[in-house]
């Protein structure tokens, strides 16, 4: 099979899965010039309601495809900072579940997620110093605001690996499971995620992301869609909430 991104919907979460098992799911141009297209077919899909993504196997991603960064490095870090953006745009949750590497384009990719669940014994690294490449200044922010300026020095000065203890104390990683305990908890996770209120979850999500300009327009959102009373009333009666404000919508 060709290296490239799959992808389906179970239970209101869809799954991407980076395929490219012969070198260890690194990303080739064409897989990060796929993600945004996909990305947007997703977003718009009613039956998503939560996104995780992933690496075929016991690898999360390697990293960019070298041999793609060889003919035009720019055009290369231009389609990854793309594919970030895309990411971290997406409308409703996203969580990344990583086991083993997870290192240059693929600690990108997993900082962009709004989540990161991993497997005992995963490695994080950020190596452009040893490649002698400028990381872009939008993935350094991200990645700052995520694990703090010290630790983001650390990554980019050395390209050293953080393994998971130490990536969970600096806030890179959210969760550490046992490997078989993975993916039943991010199953678990997502589901409880699929059945909340997106009109919080996106409005949370962009508040969080630092565009907190918006009360008005959220209030109001908040007031149209329903979302408040039925979430009351669930919880007056005793019962699971029906919300039906969606990003989709």
């Amino acid at each position: 099979m060709e290296p490239q991104l799959l992808h389906g919907v179970t239970e209101s979460v869809a799954t991407v899965v980076i395929h490219h098992p012969a070198k260890r799911n690194a990303m080739t141009a064409a897989m990060w010039r796929s993600l945004p297209p996909l990305l947007d077919t997703l977003a718009a899909d009613p039956d998503v309601r939560a996104l995780v993504l992933t690496g075929e196997g016991d690898t999360f991603c390697a990293g960019a495809d070298i041999s793609t960064l060889q003919d035009s490095p720019a055009q290369a870090q231009r389609l990854a900072v793309l594919a970030e953006e895309a990411l971290a745009a997406f409308p409703k949750p996203t969580l990344a579940a990583v086991r083993g590497h997870c290192v240059g384009g693929g600690s990108q990719l997993a900082a962009a997620c709004d989540l990161r669940f991993a497997q005992e014994g995963a490695l994080f690294g950020v190596t452009p110093a040893k490649l002698g490449i400028v990381y872009p200044a939008s993935s350094t922010r991200r990645l700052s605001s995520l694990v703090g300026p010290a630790t983001t020095k650390y990554l980019l000065f050395s390209g050293e690996l953080l393994d998971t203890e130490r990536a969970l104390r600096a806030g890179l990683v959210d969760e550490v499971l046992p490997a078989d305990e993975l993916g039943k908890r991010v199953a678990e996770f997502t589901r409880i995620l699929a059945s909340r209120s997106q009109l919080t979850q996106a409005a949370a999500k962009e508040f969080a992301n630092g565009h907190t300009d918006r009360d008005a327009y959220w209030a109001e959102r908040a007031r149209d869609s329903g979302d408040t009373a039925e979430g009351v009333a669930a919880f007056l009666e005793r019962r699971q909430p029906r919300f039906s404000w969606t990003t989709s919508g």
